[in-house]
């Protein structure tokens, strides 16, 4: 059975730094790209960056571009989020979820085969 599990979140005041996790059970991600997208209350779910397992690669949203960063550790099956310089609008639950698409779709989250539950991020004072 395959499982993603987010986990990171909590409160945190803003420019203050996070990092999330989201470990792989069930499945293998070599061989997929994993994406991370959150989304805010009242609002529609948003990418944030992608990572290719297998030969690198990542892409950022504009939003988060220079502060969040995508690294993984092989021996846990596991793609972390470093976000830096966290902003009130940073607020959001952040999932992620693992894809085969091709690069120009990191961000098509249809394209993603699983997710995980999410995990919620509060940046306030």
């Amino acid at each position: 059975q395959v499982q993603l599990v987010e986990s990171g979140g909590g409160l945190v005041q803003p420019g203050c730094s996070q990092r999330l996790s989201c470990a792989g059970s069930g499945v293998t991600f070599s061989g997929y790209t994993v994406g991370w997208f959150r989304q805010a209350p009242g609002k529609e779910r948003e990418s944030v960056a992608a990572f290719r397992w297998s030969g690198g690669g990542t892409d950022y949203a504009d939003s988060v571009k220079g502060r969040f960063a995508i690294s993984r550790d092989i021996t846990k099956n596991t793609v972390y989020l470093q976000m830096n310089s966290l902003k009130p609008e940073d607020t959001a639950t952040y999932y992620c979820g693992v894809t085969r698409a091709v690069r120009s779709s990191w961000f098509d989250q249809s394209m993603y085969y699983y997710w995980g539950k999410g995990t919620l991020v509060t940046v306030s004072a």
